[in-house]
């Protein structure tokens, strides 16, 4: 009995096995003895290099580069504004495909100069990067950091706290009023989701091919929607036996992640402009995004504004929500002052529009259910808008 299991799970490794086993088989032939090596030899290579970064210290720069084509690339000339320098490359001049390397270059730039850097391969392939302002690159001490966290309490926390503020004048009006508030609420989330998918989309053009930006995109949105809807599904459960307050408290926290993960984004674009010297965009960034980001306090204390009283310790969760839809703008600074990842920033944006969206519909489909097509009114269409005009109004602070 037992050998006729054993010899059953070997016949089902096999059958799984086999198709794979069979493909690299067929792989194998194609690579030694199919086509590719007459195209190899008849066309000719296709390098592809991709300078992701150019820190400046000090008579001195240094460029991060990586290899984003299928074949190596071979570094044999530096030019900066057009004359040859001298560089040492780092762990060798030849970059395999998807490796990265360092490029040091001893350069006595100046201070706010523009820099255009050409690299130029063994087989005579170019690769460019522009700087169109020169500055001292912030390397990670107690002086920057405190500055880069000091910008995103400005930008995140303070903002969305001061929008909290709202709340009792929003407490006072009449209920009829409450289904104009969850539209206005959507229009405002719905304008921060197409948002944060726009520059996710910006973002993922800038990153190498070979990473895949629309991947990553895809991912981290669809991440966001599936994990938020699990989350729903279990607080409806839940909000029978809890009651409607229940809902309303979850909806705040939904909210408040998902704007906290767009904050996030905006962080790395703060940060981002000053580490690369563009301190009037930064600065200007900084100012657009303190308004803007007053109106998210709205969206996240207006579900709440019906069953206030029915929550304990209802003070304590709007400080924590406030701190949640808001802290992130302070990592989101430090990791793109210090250290910033196009591709992290494509991810992070791409999941703060997913849970964007999915708490938006969540926040529908219930509207919906308190009474058909009650959506659709006259009231409530008018507070989509207004929704979408505050935050269009708004943003052209941060432009």
């Amino acid at each position: 009995m037992e050998e006729q299991q054993n010899n059953s799970k070997f016949r089902i490794w096999i059958s799984a096995l086999s198709p794979v086993f069979l493909l690299l088989i067929l792989l194998l032939v194609f690579v030694k003895f199919g086509p590719l090596g007459v195209f190899k030899s008849s066309v000719p290579p296709i390098e592809k290099a991709f300078i992701q970064r150019v820190v400046f210290s000090p008579e001195h720069m240094e460029l991060e580069v990586f290899n984003d084509g299928p074949e190596p690339v071979t570094i044999a000339q530096v030019l900066v504004n057009d004359a040859y320098w001298q560089f040492e490359m780092l762990p060798s001049n030849t970059l395999n495909p998807l490796e990265k390397g360092k490029i040091e270059i001893d350069y006595p730039w100046n201070d706010g100069d523009f820099e255009k850097i050409t690299l130029i391969s063994r087989n005579g392939f170019t690769f460019e990067k522009e700087v169109d302002v020169a500055t001292l690159t912030p390397s990670f001490n107690v002086f920057y950091l405190k500055t880069f966290a000091l910008l995103g309490i400005y930008v995140g926390i303070i903002p969305v706290l001061i929008g909290l503020l709202w709340f009792p004048f929003l407490k006072m009006l009449r209920l009829k009023w409450y289904s104009f508030l969850l539209s206005l609420t959507i229009g405002l989330l719905v304008f921060l989701g197409f948002d944060a998918l726009a520059e996710s989309f910006e973002l993922a053009g800038t990153l190498p091919a070979a990473f895949n930006g629309i991947g990553i995109l895809l991912i981290g949105f669809l991440l966001a929607v599936l994990a938020l809807s699990a989350v729903s599904y279990k607080t409806q459960r839940h909000t029978k036996e809890k009651g409607e307050h229940y809902q309303a408290l979850m909806w705040g926290y939904l909210i408040a992640l998902g704007i906290g993960l767009h904050n996030l984004g905006e962080g790395l674009a703060i940060g981002s402009a000053y580490a690369v010297g563009e301190i009037a965009l930064g600065s200007l960034l900084v100012i657009g995004f303190m308004v803007h980001n007053v109106t998210e306090g709205v969206a996240i204390v207006v579900p709440l504004t019906k069953t206030f009283k029915q929550i304990k310790n209802f003070l304590l969760h709007l400080i924590v929500m406030g701190v949640i839809a808001g802290a992130p703008t302070i990592i989101g600074t430090l990791i793109g002052g210090f250290a910033f990842s196009a591709a992290l920033g494509v991810f992070f944006l791409a999941i703060g529009s997913g849970a964007i969206f999915d708490v938006s519909f969540d926040i529908l489909e219930q509207m919906a259910k308190g009474q058909w097509l009650s959506i659709f009114t006259v009231t409530n269409v008018l507070g989509f808008l207004v929704g979408l005009l505050v935050m269009y109004l708004t943003g052209f602070l941060v432009v």
